[in-house]
């Protein structure tokens, strides 16, 4: 309604959807984006392309995309390669091969601070909670405990999330409800 768009990673935890946009022809699709990065001990490659759609059977999507990165670690050569899909509500134009990786990458930026820790620390991709509401009060109150343990000071969650659970008077404390 405000002209917003979304950028959305699609995950194998949505069968169906990340089936129908990982069998494309991506190998036929024009590359959009390039980008080779060489930092924190590593070379990176990342490849863009897009998919215009008129019906991707997810609401208001008009485009999918396939990231492809190669990761070499510098100090032991370990070669990694990942694919990626998402989707977007832009129409095809509204936005460059260059704007969407930098859209991404951002997108990255939160998924590891965030996304990754409850999918690693709190096991979230693999929780049986999938009805009404409770998936997402769960996830907020992931993300609330996250916030906590981070304004506190902690930048390994799961290690904060071990600390606390040896006392009880622990997590109180953090929350500023006792002394």
């Amino acid at each position: 309604e405000r002209g917003a768009h979304y950028l959305a990673v699609v995950k194998k935890n949505h069968p169906g959807l990340h089936q129908r946009i990982s069998r494309l022809p991506w190998r036929d699709i024009t590359l959009d984006h390039y980008d080779r990065t060489r930092a924190h001990h590593r070379e990176e490659i990342r490849r863009l392309k897009t998919a215009a759609f008129d019906h991707i059977d997810y609401p208001g999507a008009r485009q999918a995309l396939q990231v492809v990165r190669w990761r070499r670690e510098k100090t032991k050569g370990k070669l990694t390669i990942e694919r990626v899909y998402l989707i977007t509500s832009l129409e095809p134009g509204q936005a460059d091969g260059d704007q969407l990786a930098t859209w991404i990458r951002g997108h990255w930026g939160i998924e590891n601070l965030l996304h990754h820790v409850r999918d690693r620390t709190y096991s979230e991709d693999d929780s049986k909670i999938r009805t009404g509401h409770l998936p997402r009060t769960m996830a907020s109150l992931r993300n609330l405990a996250i916030g906590i343990h981070r304004q506190d000071g902690h930048t390994n969650i799961a290690a904060a999330l071990r600390h606390t659970g040896r006392d009880y008077h622990r997590p109180l404390s953090a929350l500023g409800l006792t002394g």
